[in-house]
C-alpha cells in the first residue's frame, strides 16, 4: 500500500475557487476520512488524486512519487463511486471480472482472482446473478469487488453509502472498516455525514469552503474542536453556542456577560490577560448539559419547549436565559413540557471561542 500526499493544492472552476492551496495526508494503511458540507472541495480532492482532473498548483503524491504526470490507470488506484455503476448486462463475476480482462490478464488468474474477492465480501452465491437482482448493500459490494480485484495501492470512496437507507448504511461502514482491517489497505473516503466520518476513520480531515480547517484522530476533534465550524459540524445532537462578552479575564478566571444581563464566571485560563468588552462564544454539547450539579459552570434558567423520544435518550428543546439549548439525556430523566428547570453548563465542558471563531485554550 502507499500514503498519499496532496501539498499546496489549488483547483479552480472559472472564477470559482474549490481548493485554496490545501495540505493533506492519508497516511499508509489507514483509513481517512475526508468529510465537510456540500461544496467543500472533497470530491474535487478525490478526483485530482484518482488523475480525473489536473490542479491548477502544487503537488499530488502518491508513495511518496510525484504522480501529476501520470493518468489515472497508472496511478494504481480503484475508486468506488455513490453510483454503484454496474454493467446491468453483465453478472457479478463479469462486473468484477471486467478490470482484470481490460490488463488482458489469462481466463484461470481472473478466475481466481474473482472467487477469492467474491469470498472476502460474501458474494459466492450471487456470482452468476446480474445487478438488477442484487439489493443495494450487494451491489455496493459488487462495486467494492471490482475495485479490489486490482488489488491497487490506493482505494478511494466517493460518498459509496449515500444510496443505502439507514440500516444498510450501518451494516456497510462496518463491511468497510472490517475490509480495511483485514486488508491494510490506504483508504480515502469522502462523505458529508459526520456520524459515517465518526465511525469510520483512522483520522479524519475536515474541509470547508476549499480550506481545511483541522486534521486528527475522531475523538481529538470532537474533544478539542480547532474552531467553531468544526465545534458544530461534528457531534449530533449539534453543540450548543451562547454570545456572551468578555468582563475580566484574570488569576484563571473569566467573568462574562450573557444575554438577559446574566454575568457568569468560568475557572478557566486563557494563557494570558484578555481586554474587557471583546466578544467571546460559549459551546457546550447537549449531553454534557446538567439538571443537578455542584462543580463550577454557568447556572441558566431554563423552560422546556419539546421532549423528543430517541429510545434509550430524550432530547429536551430549552428555551433559556441565555437563548435556546438542547439538552441530551438519559430516557429515565422525566422531562414535560413547558417545566421549568435551571440547567447547568460545567465548566470543563465548555468550548470557548473569539469572534473569528477560533477556539480560546492554554
Amino acid at each position: 500500500m502507499a500514503a498519499v500526499e496532496l501539498k499546496s493544492i489549488v483547483k479552480r472552476y472559472g472564477a470559482a475557487t474549490a481548493l485554496a492551496g490545501i495540505d493533506l495526508e492519508a497516511r499508509d494503511g489507514e483509513l481517512t476520512v475526508i468529510v465537510g458540507p456540500s461544496g467543500c472541495g472533497k470530491s474535487t480532492a478525490l478526483k485530482l488524486i484518482a488523475g480525473l482532473e489536473d490542479p491548477d498548483a502544487g503537488e499530488i503524491l502518491i508513495g511518496g512519487a510525484p504522480v501529476g504526470h501520470l493518468g489515472p490507470a497508472r496511478r494504481n488506484i480503484a475508486m468506488v463511486f455513490q453510483a454503484y455503476a454496474l454493467y446491468p448486462h453483465m453478472t457479478v463475476f463479469d462486473n468484477m471480472a471486467f478490470p482484470l480482462r481490460m490488463a488482458r490478464q489469462e481466463r484461470a488468474a481472473i478466475a481466481a482472482r474473482v472467487r477469492e474477492v467474491a469470498a472476502i465480501l460474501r458474494l459466492e452465491a450471487l456470482l452468476e446473478r446480474k445487478p438488477a437482482a442484487l439489493s443495494g448493500g450487494q451491489q455496493q459490494r459488487v462495486a467494492m469487488g471490482r475495485a479490489m480485484v486490482r488489488d491497487p495501492a490506493v482505494y478511494l470512496f466517493d460518498e459509496p453509502l449515500s444510496n443505502l437507507d439507514a440500516q444498510l448504511r450501518a451494516e456497510m461502514r462496518e463491511e468497510i472498516v472490517a475490509l480495511q482491517r483485514r486488508l491494510g489497505a490506504t483508504m480515502l473516503f469522502v462523505t458529508h455525514d459526520q456520524v459515517e466520518a465518526m465511525t469510520l476513520a483512522d483520522r479524519i480531515v475536515m474541509l470547508n469552503a476549499g480550506a481545511v480547517e483541522q486534521c486528527g484522530g475522531p475523538q481529538e476533534l470532537y474533544d478539542r474542536p480547532d474552531n467553531r465550524f468544526v465545534a458544530g459540524f461534528l457531534g449530533a445532537p449539534r453543540m450548543n453556542f451562547i454570545d456572551a462578552e468578555l468582563l475580566e479575564a484574570q488569576s484563571g478566571a473569566l467573568r462574562l456577560a450573557l444575554p438577559g444581563g446574566q454575568v457568569a464566571s468560568l475557572p478557566v485560563a486563557l494563557g494570558g490577560p484578555r481586554p474587557a468588552g471583546q466578544p467571546i462564544v460559549v459551546g457546550i454539547r447537549p449531553e454534557h448539559l446538567r439538571l443537578e450539579a455542584d462543580a463550577p459552570g454557568i447556572r441558566l434558567p431554563a423552560r422546556v419547549l419539546r421532549v423528543e423520544h430517541l429510545g434509550a435518550q430524550r432530547l429536551a428543546q430549552l428555551d433559556s436565559a441565555a437563548g435556546p439549548l438542547q439538552l441530551l439525556s438519559a430516557s429515565e430523566l422525566d422531562l414535560a413540557e413547558n417545566e421549568t428547570l435551571e440547567v447547568v453548563l460545567p465548566a470543563e465542558r465548555c468550548h470557548l471561542f473569539d469572534a473569528e471563531g477560533r477556539a480560546l485554550r492554554d
